[in-house]
Parts: C-alpha cells; structure tokens; sequence
C-alpha cells in the first residue's frame, strides 16, 4: 500500500517561505515521476511542479516559476517544494503524487494514481 505524508505547510506572511515535504511509504519514490498540486474549495486541482524519478526533468506551472524549486532525495524516499516569495492567493490545500505507471512528468492531475492527504498553506498577514 503506497502511502503519502505531506508536511511544512502552516502560517505564514506574504512574500515568506515555506518547505513542504513529501514522504513516501510502502514504495520507493524513486521509480516515480512527483507532482505537487494545489486546491482551494470549489475550485479544480491546480498543478503547481513536477519531478520526474531521476531528477532530471522538472516542470513548474507558470505561477511557480523563479520562486518555487522542487527537488527529491530518493535515498530518504522524500520531494521537497521550497516555496518563496509567497502569495496570499497561493493560500491551498498542496498535496504530493505519484504518477501513474509509464507516466512521465506532467502537471495533469489525472496522469497521477496516489495522494498524500495534503497539507494547509495559508499565507496571510
């Protein structure tokens, strides 16, 4: 059973920064392209960075680009988002995938088969 823990999501003003991690049971990551997503209520899933199972390849939503770096450590079986500069319309709910079986990195959440349970962001003052 492939398990899915996000944390580091909390409080936090705009323009500050947070470091989500995303840990892996029941699996080994590094046969997997990650995704990180995002999502408010009411609102569709949001695909914010991807990672691909060697590191090599990564994609960022326009959004993300030059503030946010994804990142993996396949040895302690974890992907890290360092999120920057911090927005509060960035304020979500940000979950880790994994993607599906033969799928690479992409930021469609439907190319993705397990979910952590998410982690709140809310960036206010």
């Amino acid at each position: 059973q492939v398990q899915l823990v996000e944390s580091g999501g909390g409080l936090v003003q705009p323009g500050g920064s947070l470091r989500l991690s995303c840990v892996a049971s029941g699996t080994t990551l590094d046969h997997f392209a990650i995704g990180w997503f995002r999502q408010v209520p009411e609102k569709a899933r949001e695909g914010v960075s991807c990672i691909s199972p060697s590191g090599v390849n990564i994609v960022y939503a326009d959004s993300a680009k030059g503030r946010f770096t994804i990142s993996r450590d396949n040895a302690k079986n974890t992907v890290y988002l360092q999120m920057d500069s911090l927005k509060p319309e960035e304020t979500a709910v940000y979950y880790c995938a994994t993607a599906r079986r033969f799928y690479g990195c992409s930021l469609n959440s439907e190319r993705y088969a397990y979910w952590g349970q998410g982690t709140q962001v809310t960036v206010s003052s």
